[in-house]
């Protein structure tokens, strides 16, 4: 009877350890959206039309931004095979999917960096005006997501040895990384729109 009551015990405490994880989350996520949306509002209104002589279109090479929007969203399809890969018990085809992830994502920071560099190079850096640092702040942001997400996909990589025997646990680590992921490529989808798409318009 004692041991009945003591594993009752256990579930309730790891349903409730369970639902503080999911709640503190998704307010992690709130909060980014949060910044994100501030942040796309000041670059809306410093680079509306006509209020800086230098327009952001002069530096922007589309053919790169869809060079690194590929990666991102290629990056997405294959952690979404790594999460398959896992859910059948695939833990060695979980790893090749996830480190594909990794560089794919990786090639998308390196890229942006070059592009910075590259702006940068060309006059418009971040201390150059207030539609500068706006730019260089809201994409900036991102790929400082991007790679702290990086981060948590080299560590989920190199605890899969040590936690295949915890299924639960990594579905669970999966889940959240892929909510991660998905919303940076969900904010990246608006970065390229009203960034990009309408800066060199």
């Amino acid at each position: 009877m004692h041991s009945v009551a003591t594993v009752d015990h256990h579930h309730e405490h790891h349903h409730d350890t369970d639902a503080t994880d999911v709640f503190g989350f998704w307010l992690y996520i709130m909060t980014d959206c949060i910044l994100f949306g501030t942040l796309f509002a000041a670059f809306l209104v410093l680079n509306y039309q006509g209020m800086t002589p230098i327009g952001l279109k002069n530096y922007i090479d589309l053919q790169d931004v869809l060079l690194e929007t590929f990666f991102l969203l290629a990056s997405n399809f294959t952690f979404c095979l790594a999460f398959l890969s896992l859910h059948k018990k695939k833990l060695f085809n979980t790893g090749v999917w996830l480190a594909i992830t990794f560089l794919l994502g990786a090639s998308f920071v390196v890229l942006e960096i070059r592009e910075f560099i590259h702006i940068a190079n060309e006059g418009f850096r971040w201390d150059f005006n207030g539609q500068a640092s706006s730019f260089f702040t809201l994409v900036g942001t991102h790929g400082f997501h991007v790679s702290c997400g990086l981060l948590w996909i080299l560590i989920t990589i190199i605890q899969l040895p040590f936690l295949k025997s915890s299924t639960n646990i990594l579905e669970r680590r999966m889940t959240y990384l892929g909510l991660f992921w998905n919303f940076l490529d969900i904010v990246w989808i608006f970065v390229f729109t009203v960034v990009y798409l309408m800066g060199a318009l």
